[in-house]
């Protein structure tokens, strides 16, 4: 998949709610996500360009209504950008291939990292082992 589209092209190559997520930066409802309490192992993916974020192995229930993972799978895969949005200092997690909005990370995690990625659901593909 072309890593590097037009915002038309996005738009075309996604469902309304993944533009709207991962091209416009909106963020799901929490529990509504097809992959909050999903327990199959495997590969998450960039849902845009297929990039492998997140091993099903770090993934874990943070009760926050998203999917959580404490480690991604190579830091040198994702971009973590301050967002001062919504009157709060956060850490937006961006894809590094394609630029798509994921979520965001906060450094309430678990050991051994203390870091909870927590991701939108549309914004991945189980790539199932």
């Amino acid at each position: 998949m072309n890593k590097q589209k037009t915002e038309q092209q996005w738009k075309e190559a996604l469902s309304a709610e993944q533009f709207d997520i991962c091209r416009k930066k909106s963020t799901e409802r929490p529990f509504s996500g097809k992959y909050t309490d999903c327990k199959q192992a495997g590969t998450y993916l960039c849902a845009c360009c297929g990039e492998s974020l997140f091993d099903s192995d770090v993934k874990y229930d943070s009760g926050s209504g998203w999917p959580s993972f404490w480690q991604v799978i190579d830091p040198k895969k994702i971009k973590e950008i301050t967002d001062e949005s919504l009157g709060m200092k956060r850490v937006e997690v961006t894809c590094r291939s394609c630029d798509a909005h994921l979520g965001h990370v906060f450094e309430d995690g678990p050991q051994p990292t203390g870091l909870r990625y927590c991701i939108n659901s549309v914004s991945l593909e189980l790539q199932q082992k």
